[in-house]
């Protein structure tokens, strides 16, 4: 079995709200079954389970900085770590010189078709900024 290399997608999203109101959709089970899938049932391990399209994708929250940033680690169907796993980072930043906030992605995927990615998360952010109204 050869082992498919992954692909790291990186992109900031302007976003005209305040970091304090963007984390919650970031952190929480509520907020990010709100705009990044369809559910998401956190058990009692603190294991996330994100649910699209019916399927279960498991992942751990491996760090967190309030207000900050988040990192969700993929993990296998028996929800235990595997070498060179996928994961997603949330970061929420801003500009010094204009102020504005960004989030930034960092999606390190299986998925290796880009386009189809920036589809994805333009789709996902579209959704986001449409609950905060940023």
């Amino acid at each position: 079995m050869t082992r498919a290399t992954k692909t790291k997608f990186v992109r900031e999203y302007p976003i005209n709200a305040s970091a304090k109101l963007l984390y919650p959709y970031l952190s929480t089970a509520s907020g990010l079954s709100q705009w990044f899938c369809d559910d998401v049932i956190i058990d009692e391990d603190k294991v996330f389970n994100f649910i699209w399209d019916g399927k279960s994708h498991f992942a751990e929250m491996t760090s967190h900085r309030v207000n900050r940033s988040v990192r969700f680690l993929f993990l296998n169907d028996q929800k235990q770590h595997t070498p060179d796993a996928s994961h997603i980072d949330f970061s929420i930043e801003s500009s010094e010189l204009t102020q504005e906030q960004f989030l930034k992605v960092v999606d390190y995927t299986d998925e290796d078709d880009v386009e189809e990615l920036e589809e994805l998360w333009d789709n996902l952010f579209h959704n986001l900024k449409e609950i905060v109204g940023g």
